[in-house]
C-alpha cells in the first residue's frame, strides 16, 4: 500500500510539473500566418504551379502536415478571434468584424501573464485589436510595406528575437503575412492603391508595395476546379500565385531569422492560412475550399520530421489550447475548442472525426449566417440566409474573376448556373468531397445519399445545440431533423 502511494505521488508530481515549467523552461512559440491562400495553393498540399512554395514545402519536411485541418470562419478577423480564445464566435461576441467581449480571455494575455515576450505583426486591426497592452511589440503592416515585404519581416523578425533574448524570457510571435490578400501583385487593383496608398493611415494597409521576385504569367498557373477556365479567371489566378510567392518568401524569411538567432531547436512553429482564396466559392464561405488550411507544426524533439497526419481532423478553435498545452500552461475558461497536443507526438485521438464551421456577418456588416459540417468525406452546408431572393455579395467578387463569370453566363448555361448558385444559394448543401472535391454538384435531394443527410442534420443540431448558437432556434424552425 504504501508503494502504491508513492507511485501514485510521483504520478501527479509529474502531471503537476508538466503544467509548472518555468519561464526558461518553455519553449518559444512562432505562429505564421498567410492572409487568404487556399489550402493547395502549395505544392507539398497538391499544386502544380512551379517553384511556388520552396520555404512552405522545406517547413513541412521538417514537421507535420495534415490533411484535414480547418480554420473556424472563413473570414479574416474573425478566425484570429477563434485562435485567440479558442471559442466560437458566438462565445465570444467575435461574431464577424466585431470585438472580442471584454470578459473573454486570450492566448496572448495568457502568454504575456506567463512571462513570454510577445509580438505582433501585420494584421493588427483584426488580432484582438483591444489589448494592444499585451502585446510587447506590435509593428503595422505599414512598416512590413503593407505587410508584403519579405526583406522587411526579416529585419523586424531579426530585432524583435534580440529583444527577446535581451529581455531574458521565452517568445511568442504572431508573423502575419497580408499576401496573398487582395490586391494581387501586379494587378490592376494594386496599381489603383499603388497611386495613392489611400489607405496608409489604416493600421491593415500603408507603406507602398513591394516588387515581386517571380511573375508568373497565365499559361504557368492551374485555375482551381470550381471557377471556370476562361481567360480573365487565368489572368487573375495568375496574379493571386505571383503574391503567394511572395508570401513563401515572407515564410522564409522570418524562418531564417529565427534560425540565424540559433533558436529553430526550441521553438514550436505553427503554420496555416488564415482562409481560403478570395475568389468566389471560396472565402467568405463554408465549402471544403473556404475553410481547409495547409496546418504545418514544426518542434523538433517532440513532433517527428516529414509527417503526414490523414487521419485527424483539427480546426481553428483547436489552436489556443494546443499551443497554452504545449508550454504547460492550462486552458482558458470557456474554451470550446481542445488540444491536439498528443496527435502532435503520434498518439490516436478517433473523437477528431468532424469540424463545425461557420460564417455571420461579414465585413460589409451584412448577416449571411452559414453552418457546416464536415467529416473527412462529406460535408453539410445550412444557409439560413438563402431565400431565393437575398443576394449573395462579398470582397471575392471584385476584381476579374467573378464580373468574367456573369459575362460569360450570358452564352453558356453551365457557367450561368454556377453564379445563380453563388448569388442565390440554398437552403441546404450537401457533398461527397472525396467524389467532389470542388462542390460542384449539390446531393441535398439524391435519395441514395437521404439516409446521409438525415445523419449530418442531426450532427448539426448537436454541434449547435453543443456550443449554444443563437441560430439554433431558426434551424429547428426550419430544417426538419429527424
Amino acid at each position: 500500500m504504501p508503494r502504491l502511494f508513492c507511485l501514485l505521488l510521483l504520478s501527479l508530481s509529474l502531471c503537476v510539473s508538466s503544467r509548472s515549467l518555468s519561464a526558461a523552461d518553455r519553449p518559444n512559440v512562432l505562429l505564421i500566418t498567410l492572409d487568404d491562400m487556399n489550402w493547395d495553393s502549395v505544392a507539398v498540399f497538391g499544386s502544380k504551379v512551379p517553384d511556388i512554395s520552396p520555404n512552405i514545402d522545406r517547413l513541412a519536411s521538417e514537421g507535420m502536415r495534415f490533411e484535414h485541418s480547418h480554420v473556424t470562419v472563413a473570414i479574416c478577423q474573425p478566425t484570429r478571434a477563434v485562435w485567440m480564445t479558442g471559442r466560437y464566435p458566438h462565445n465570444s461576441g467575435a461574431f464577424g468584424f466585431d470585438r472580442i467581449r471584454r470578459d473573454v480571455s486570450t492566448l496572448v494575455e495568457a502568454l504575456r501573464d506567463a512571462g513570454f515576450y510577445t509580438g505582433l505583426f501585420a494584421k493588427t486591426g483584426h488580432v484582438v485589436p483591444t489589448r494592444a497592452k499585451a502585446w510587447n511589440e506590435i509593428v503595422q503592416a505599414a512598416q512590413l510595406r503593407n505587410g508584403r515585404d519579405p526583406q522587411k519581416y526579416y529585419e523586424h523578425t531579426r530585432d524583435f528575437l534580440a529583444a527577446a533574448k535581451q529581455a531574458g524570457k521565452p517568445f511568442f510571435l504572431m508573423a502575419n503575412s497580408q499576401d496573398p490578400h487582395r490586391p494581387f501583385a501586379g494587378s490592376q487593383q494594386e496599381a489603383g492603391q499603388k497611386k495613392n496608398d489611400k489607405r496608409a493611415k489604416n493600421d491593415q494597409y500603408g507603406g507602398g508595395f513591394p516588387g515581386a521576385s517571380r511573375t508568373y504569367l497565365p499559361e504557368e498557373v492551374t485555375v482551381p476546379k470550381f471557377l471556370p477556365d476562361i481567360p480573365e479567371v487565368r489572368k487573375e489566378i495568375a496574379e493571386y500565385f505571383t503574391s503567394v510567392h511572395r508570401a513563401d518568401e515572407i515564410t522564409g524569411a522570418v524562418l531564417r531569422a529565427l534560425d540565424e538567432a540559433g533558436l529553430r531547436d526550441n521553438t514550436l512553429v505553427m503554420f496555416l492560412s488564415d482562409h481560403g482564396m478570395p475568389l468566389p466559392f471560396a472565402k467568405t464561405n463554408c465549402w471544403r475550399n473556404s475553410t481547409r488550411t495547409p496546418w504545418i507544426v514544426r518542434w523538433p524533439g517532440v513532433v517527428k520530421p516529414n509527417a503526414f497526419d490523414q487521419r485527424h481532423m483539427i480546426s481553428g478553435i483547436d489552436l489556443c489550447p494546443t499551443i497554452l498545452d504545449a508550454v504547460g500552461l492550462k486552458p482558458l475558461d470557456g474554451t470550446d475548442g481542445r488540444t491536439f497536443l498528443d496527435v502532435l507526438k503520434g498518439k490516436s485521438d478517433e473523437s477528431r472525426n468532424s469540424v463545425f464551421t461557420h460564417i455571420n456577418t461579414i465585413a460589409s456588416r451584412k448577416d449571411y449566417s452559414m453552418r457546416s459540417l464536415q467529416d473527412r468525406r462529406f460535408g453539410y452546408i445550412y444557409n439560413a440566409w438563402s431565400d431565393g431572393e437575398t443576394k449573395f455579395r462579398n470582397e471575392s467578387q471584385s476584381g476579374l474573376t467573378f464580373n468574367a463569370m456573369v459575362k460569360a453566363a450570358a452564352s453558356d448555361p453551365a457557367i450561368a448556373a454556377r453564379v445563380n448558385h453563388f448569388v442565390y444559394r440554398t437552403k441546404e448543401e450537401f457533398y461527397d468531397y472525396e467524389a467532389d472535391p470542388d462542390a460542384l454538384h449539390n446531393l441535398i435531394d439524391d435519395p441514395a445519399h437521404a439516409a446521409k443527410v438525415t445523419e449530418f442534420r442531426r450532427r448539426m443540431r448537436d454541434a449547435m445545440s453543443g456550443s449554444n448558437d443563437p441560430l439554433l432556434a431558426k434551424f429547428d424552425a426550419e430544417i426538419k431533423v429527424e
